[in-house]
């Protein structure tokens, strides 16, 4: 992908893309779409799922993020660096791709419909009458194991799918340059993909579809049946945009590709390997820090918010239904971002100021919601009657438009200046630390934030008694990322100006960084 003249003004605000790559590019913004919508999709019916399942809540989530999801996430990152030591890039696409689709297939005909016969409820409600209540939410795990799997599918999907690989193959066939052009445009797909999800997910929810899908007891079960499908068909369709685009001669078999690989011995990855290269390099640690941290923070303030939005609407569907309206709203706040102001900011400001607007945003907004947590049944109560609300539908309010805030920066600034970060690399140092990062650090930053979680549960019983020291781990998790990015923004800044690429030697023995010439 090649730069060419200038653009006007107008143009170069909304659509910098040149006529001759758009054969190339709409497929890629269709990818990014598709990946985006089965993301949001998801995101709103793996939580439905476990939330509001028998015996189950909030309490489930913290629980399953560090014992289901970390195990998976080392799983996952081993199948893909095995995967990619035996295939060429582009097949390993295909494959993982093929891993996901088969799963949904098997949930939606094998596992869903026999839940009843495959839970073992009886047995769980023995062991729960010997443990304390703090253990309610392990118990879930093994209760509904069923949406257990379907809830680490679903996070996988976002880990794998739109991170490493699409993310992935976009970082490494396109320059910095070229990148500030495209990576805005591509977080517009992935936010009108949002968008689309929540209605989605919405009126499914809304709908009873007995006269048309002979599926299922309840209108849920035929929800689930349709949410599911539909997310099989997208990722399908992802499979044939992603090979229409090298049959056009681009992505891996694009000439520029070729060119700057020429030469190159296939880079053989392991998972060991792969950690072992992350801590030689202060730059990628930096990255991984931020990502970590980012989720640690995220996922403090989710668990409490959801069970919030449990307590409010304790039905599936209905549960599924607000959970599509906030999917949409994220998804119109991070258009609106990304059209008018984040790649504004990208182009304008220096990486440091834009990566820093994300943590100020959870910052700000997450203390909004704790104080109207706090005191949702004191001072606001007559505040709540006022609007015609009750002070849990506030409360529930106020967490909801936290997280469209934090989500939506998180989709336009946070993932476009992450991804950036990784483009000065080389592509042993890409490929490595990229694996590292978002396969395994996304993981452990939830992970971290749900053992944080586990232990206050095990301490006080409920999701509202931790949420004093809740708020408290929060503010250490996100001064932690700030001066994560003020210590990477050096560094990118650096090899920018430098036109230099980082590699990071592979000798044993190596004490420092050596650079390259770059691009």
């Amino acid at each position: 992908m090649t730069a060419a003249p200038t653009f006007s003004k107008m143009r170069a605000y909304l659509w910098p893309v040149y006529r001759h790559e758009l054969k190339i590019f709409i497929p890629l913004f269709l990818i990014f779409f598709f990946v985006g919508f089965n993301y949001s999709l998801l995101r709103a019916t793996k939580d439905a799922l476990v939330v509001t399942a028998r015996a189950s809540g909030a309490e489930a989530l913290p629980f399953l993020k560090v014992w289901a999801i970390v195990p998976m996430a080392f799983l996952f990152t081993f199948i893909f660096t095995r995967v990619s030591n035996r295939l060429s890039r582009e097949k390993i696409f295909y494959a993982m791709m093929s891993i996901f689709i088969g799963f949904f297939l098997i949930f939606i005909f094998c596992l869903y419909p026999f839940q009843d016969s495959l839970h073992p409820h009886t047995l769980c409600d023995k062991v729960q009458g010997l443990l304390p209540q703090g253990f309610k939410g392990f118990i879930a795990l093994f209760r509904n194991w069923t949406f257990t799997l379907f809830y680490v599918m679903s996070e996988m999907w976002s880990t794998i799918i739109m991170t490493v690989l699409a993310w992935g193959f976009t970082n490494d066939v396109t320059s910095v340059n070229d990148a500030k052009r495209y990576y805005g445009l591509l977080g517009i797909s992935i936010n009108l993909s949002g968008i689309f999800a929540g209605s989605f997910a919405t009126a499914m929810s809304h709908n009873h579809f007995s006269l048309f899908i002979p599926f299922g007891n309840t209108a849920w079960d035929q929800t689930i049946f349709i949410l599911t499908g539909v997310v099989i068909l997208a990722g399908a369709l992802c499979m044939v945009l992603f090979r229409y685009i090298h049959n056009q001669g681009g992505g891996y078999n694009a000439p520029s590709y070729h060119a700057e690989h020429e030469g190159q011995t296939k880079i053989t990855m392991g998972l060991r390997k792969n950690f072992a290269y992350l801590a030689k390099s202060k730059y990628l640690i930096c990255i991984a820090a931020i990502v970590v941290t980012y989720n640690i923070a995220i996922n403090l303030i989710e668990v409490v918010w959801k069970d919030q939005v449990k307590q409010l609407y304790p039905n599936p569907s209905d549960f599924n239904a607000y959970m599509g309206q906030v999917l949409t709203w994220i998804g119109i706040i991070a258009t609106v971002a990304s059209v008018f102001i984040s790649g504004t900011i990208i182009r304008r400001f220096s990486w440091t100021r834009s990566a820093m607007i994300s943590p100020f945003i959870l910052l700000i907004t997450g203390i909004g919601f704790f104080f109207f947590f706090f005191f949702k049944d004191s001072n606001f109560s007559s505040f709540a009657a006022f609007l015609n609300m009750t002070p849990l539908a506030l409360c529930v309010f106020f967490g909801s438009l936290q997280n469209c805030l934090a989500r939506a920066s998180k989709y336009t600034l946070f993932d476009a200046t992450k991804e950036l970060a990784f483009i000065p690399l080389s592509k042993e140092s890409k490929l490595k630390g990229k694996a590292a990062i978002d396969g395994i650090g996304s993981r452990v930053g939830k992970s971290g934030g749900s053992l944080m979680h586990q232990s206050l549960l095990m301490c006080f019983g409920t999701v509202a008694l931790s949420t004093p020291y809740v708020a408290g781990l929060l503010l250490i998790a996100i001064g932690t990322w700030m001066v994560a990015v003020r210590s990477l923004g050096k560094q990118f800044k650096d090899l920018t100006t430098s036109h230099e690429t980082l590699k990071i030697s592979t000798e044993e023995e190596v004490k420092g960084l050596e650079p390259s010439s770059g691009r």
